[in-house]
Order: C-alpha cells, then structure tokens, then sequence
C-alpha cells in the first residue's frame, strides 16, 4: 500500500469517526459537514477531497453503526436448515436490527446516495476489512448488496429450485416483503403510526411470516 493511499484512509477514517460520534451523540439529523470538519480538526474544504456529499459520511458511519446487526445475522442464519428457514430468519433479525436504530438502516438502505451506491459498500470494507473476517461466504453478497431488493433474492432463488415455494413467486414475494418493512420503517421515521418500535417490529414480521406462508408450495 503506497504512502498516498495509507494516508487517504488515514484521513477517511478520521472523517467517519467523527461522523459516529455526531450520530451517538445529537442524533443522525444533527450531522453537517462543518460539525464533522470542527469535531476531526479540519476545515470543510478538506472534507470534500475525500467524500462527495454530507449523504456519504452518514452512509460510512451509518455502516460503521451497523455492526452489531452484521455480527449477529450470521449466527441467525446458521440456524436455517432450508432456504426459506434463513430467508425467514435473515427479515427476523433485519427487523430486530432496523426498528432499533431506524435512522441508521434508513440511511444504509434506503436514502438516495446518488449514483452507484454499491461501490460505496465496496469501499467501506475496502477500509474496514477486518468486519469481514468472521462473516460467512453465503453472507458476504448480501453484505455488499445496498439495493434491498437484491438481498433476499438469492435464498428465495435456492427455495424455488428445492421446490419450497414455485418460482413464479419469487419476484412478489421479494417485492412485497420489501415494501411492508420500508413502508412501515418509513412511517415511523415520519410519525405516520400511533404504536411504539416494538409494535412496529412484531406486526413487520407478522405480515412478513404471512407472506412466506402463502407462497410456500403446499
């Protein structure tokens, strides 16, 4: 690794650092790029050598925030004895995950990034590699897929060719378990619902549980 690009990541870390500390401490709408810039001892021309936009340093620390989620999909995973078993298992503990810290999966996997969100995904762990290591070969495609529509794709693919569910049905299935988590995510980031994140998680993966159901071949 040349001298340049160790310190380009010197600096990127730096950045991102202090973006997670914004967010730990004021909350994610509280970040701009001058308080990133006061907070890591630079000026906000700086940051601009290194980041596009304020949306990418909250998409970086927002990753950064995620790993406790991405430690423990892993061990959920590894309970699935079929396909649909860890399809279902991946939303439960997605679900657990994303109505704990709304914000932050909302800035992963569904605020607008602009053009090519993946390679995003491609550089955090380019930086951050060692979050990797213990992350299994079937879970690491859906770890650098930022499009959620993509992310479940592959278990439903497996369960249509083990005859679980007809493989007419993967497309709606997929879609429609898509967009009961982001309609209710999205409702309670804007205050749309009258229950509590609890609430919210368990009727999320109530609907999510009926619509497995109803596409399994009987």
């Amino acid at each position: 690794m040349s001298n340049k690009t160790i310190q380009m990541s010197r600096m990127w870390k730096y950045f991102i650092e202090a973006t997670v500390e914004i967010i730990q401490e004021d909350g994610i709408e509280q970040v701009t790029i001058r308080k990133v810039a006061d907070r890591a001892g630079y000026n906000s021309a700086t940051i601009y050598n290194y980041f596009g936009e304020v949306s990418h340093l909250i998409f970086f620390a927002s990753m950064k925030l995620l790993q406790d989620y991405v430690e423990e999909v892993s061990n959920y995973i590894k309970n699935g004895q079929t396909p649909l078993e860890k399809y279902w298992l991946s939303w439960e503990c997605f679900c657990k995950h994303s109505f704990k810290q709304p914000s932050i999966f909302h800035a992963v996997f569904i605020m607008n990034l602009g053009d090519h969100p993946e390679k995003l995904i491609e550089d955090y762990y380019e930086m951050y590699p060692a979050e990797l290591i213990n992350v299994p070969d079937e879970l690491k495609p859906i770890l650098f897929e930022r499009r959620i529509t993509m992310r479940g794709k592959s278990l439903l693919q497996q369960a249509a060719q083990q005859k679980q569910i007809a493989e007419d049905h993967i497309e709606s299935l997929n879609d429609m378990t898509i967009l009961v988590w982001q309609g209710m995510l999205t409702n309670i980031l804007n205050n749309r619902l009258d229950y509590d994140l609890a609430t919210a998680e368990k009727k999320t993966l109530d609907y999510i549980h009926q619509l497995v159901e109803m596409a399994k071949v009987h």
